[in-house]
């Protein structure tokens, strides 16, 4: 379901409320894809307790809705990931991305699956391979209501 900021600023309730469903009439469902299991894993442990899902992992592009509960989940699941697989979880065959390597400034410990990333600085910031902004996709800005309330 998609909706626009200006949408979700004159809408009748909060759209980020999660106690409330939005109609699929106004906002009908949009398909993204299929996941497919068409086989049992072969190593348990590598392929399925090694698993590291993240809805911080997101292409270019796609952002994140300002839902509250999601916001804590973007920063919880990598966090509990680093706890549970160690920093370099993303290493793990199971959950590197195919044609693409490992950038970050994490180094050294356990699950250390490649190089380490060679001789590369581990620092920000620094002049030799520091990660560059791409000006086309910088997040959108968008406003804070005014609601205060308390939650328990």
């Amino acid at each position: 379901q998609v909706m626009t900021f200006e949408q979700a600023e004159k809408f009748r309730f909060n759209p980020f409320d999660l106690t409330k469903v939005w109609s699929h009439k106004e906002y009908p469902l949009i398909p993204v894809g299929k996941m497919v299991l068409n086989r049992n894993p072969v190593n348990y442990f590598a392929e399925v307790e090694q698993l590291a899902f993240d809805p911080s992992n997101m292409p270019p592009g796609i952002e994140p809705s300002p839902d509250k509960m999601l916001q804590g989940r973007l920063f919880s699941y990598p966090d509990t990931h680093r706890h549970r697989l160690g920093a370099n979880y993303l290493q793990l065959p199971v959950n590197c991305p195919f044609k693409a390597r490992v950038s970050n400034y994490q180094r050294d410990g356990p699950m250390c699956m490649f190089d380490n990333q060679g001789g590369a600085p581990n620092y920000y910031p620094n002049r030799f391979s520091a990660p560059e902004t791409q000006p086309q996709f910088v997040e959108s800005k968008f406003k804070v209501s005014a609601d205060v309330v308390r939650y328990n």
